[in-house]
């Protein structure tokens, strides 16, 4: 078996269910999940009759980039949501989730020959430090806390040697874990740095469209670039999904997008990688990407959860409100580990602790822990109810 296989670490919730082994929840009392962040809200209607009416296209072999149709309703969607043009022939591929294309782009991307390092934030989405190992990357991760706004200052963090061997660094905004949206002058700092570095930026945006001001949408690292006169999108790959903005996780539907001397190197190694997305699938997600009203609603009913459960959270938790995403950043008073399995014995909900999200640095700490994950995703009545137990939650 390929060795490096054994580099890689169990996934947060294996080692969440390991956590809960032999406790038992109180009784009376329903368990409420705020653990995954696997959105709750129903498949938008447009989605549904698109995969109903294009059955018969399972009969028949996709295209690897995806049809010409899908890509240019991404590209559409990117010119209203983001402003910028893209070409749906060169720039842009349909993929089989964020998560699959993570994953299987840093495989094409990382020249192991050359001592690579692979940035990420820590703590972090854990595709990304299991993609660098299985490239024949070292995963070099940057503490993203407190005390640095939750955002990675590379320069600070990291050597000039360090950066040098640094083939791809991972940013995602709005953050996983942390909600943290980055503003014009972080991507500006970012995009010089590789630039003077000569790495490849990837923008894991899964999350874009979870925010709370309609007047206010997260900054795509595109857009960004765009306003820095970047127009050709050099050195920088947005991934996206369907996932989370459409509330159809299971479809395992999205794009990349972004410099075509990196997209066409993809294609290739995608036409051996056996991963295009099915007929009725690209047609649903075509009709996901031209329907923006379920988006609008998705976005209502998240705030609707923040604004009812974070005022009683926060009396037990030191907790603030995010900048966008559907998560919840929660410092404990207690180790974080130790406080979800309480958390589960005695109020009967899931959380997930930081720790598992992050790894301990140089300098002996976890930026993850201290830490617990709230997923907002679950029935409004259901996450009410559920902040009214953690703020009765007696440590």
């Amino acid at each position: 078996m390929n060795p490096d296989l054994a580099l890689t670490r169990p996934y947060p919730f294996a080692r969440l269910k390991k956590l809960l082994e032999g406790a038992k929840l109180p009784e009376g009392m329903r368990h409420i999940s705020l653990s995954i962040g696997e959105p709750k809200h129903p498949a938008p209607q447009c989605v549904l009759d698109a995969l109903s009416s294009n059955h018969k296209l399972f009969e028949k072999y996709p295209s690897t980039p995806g049809d010409m149709e899908l890509r240019q309703a991404v590209a559409d969607w990117n010119q209203r949501r983001h402003g910028v043009t893209l070409d749906p022939a060169t720039q842009i591929l349909s993929v089989n989730g964020s998560r699959e294309a993570l994953f299987s782009f840093t495989q094409a991307l990382i020249d192991r020959t050359k001592n690579a390092a692979v940035v990420m934030p820590c703590p972090f989405y854990q595709i990304y430090e299991g993609a660098a190992l299985m490239a024949g990357a070292q995963p070099i991760y940057v503490a993203t806390t407190r005390e640095n706004n939750f955002i990675m200052d590379l320069e600070k963090a990291l050597s000039p040697e360090d950066l040098k061997r640094t083939q791809l660094v991972f940013v995602c905004s709005p953050s996983n874990p942390t909600g943290k949206v980055l503003k014009l002058e972080h991507w500006k700092k970012l995009f010089d740095l590789a630039d003077k570095y000569d790495f490849v930026i990837g923008s894991d945006e899964c999350y874009s469209e979870i925010y709370f001001d309609e007047d206010n949408p997260p900054l795509s690292a595109l857009a960004a670039a765009k306003l820095l006169g970047r127009d050709d999108f050099d050195k920088i790959i947005v991934f996206s999904s369907l996932s989370k903005r459409s509330n159809i996780p299971g479809m395992r539907t999205g794009f990349i997008a972004g410099d075509e001397k990196l997209i066409k190197p993809f294609l290739l190694y995608r036409t051996y990688h056996g991963c295009a997305m099915s007929g009725p699938l690209q047609k649903a997600s075509i009709a996901a990407w031209n329907d923006e009203e379920h988006v609008k609603e998705n976005r209502r009913l998240y705030k609707e959860k923040f604004e009812a459960a974070l005022p009683l959270i926060q009396k037990t938790l030191d907790i603030q409100m995010p900048d966008a995403s559907f998560y919840l950043w929660a410092k404990t008073p207690i180790d974080d580990q130790v406080f979800a399995r309480r958390l589960y014995e005695e109020q009967a909900i899931t959380v997930l602790p930081g720790s598992f999200l992050g790894r301990t640095l140089s300098d002996g700490n976890n930026p993850g822990a201290g830490y617990v994950r709230i997923a907002l995703v679950a029935t409004t009545e259901e996450v009410k109810e559920a902040a009214q137990r953690i703020a009765n939650f007696k440590l």
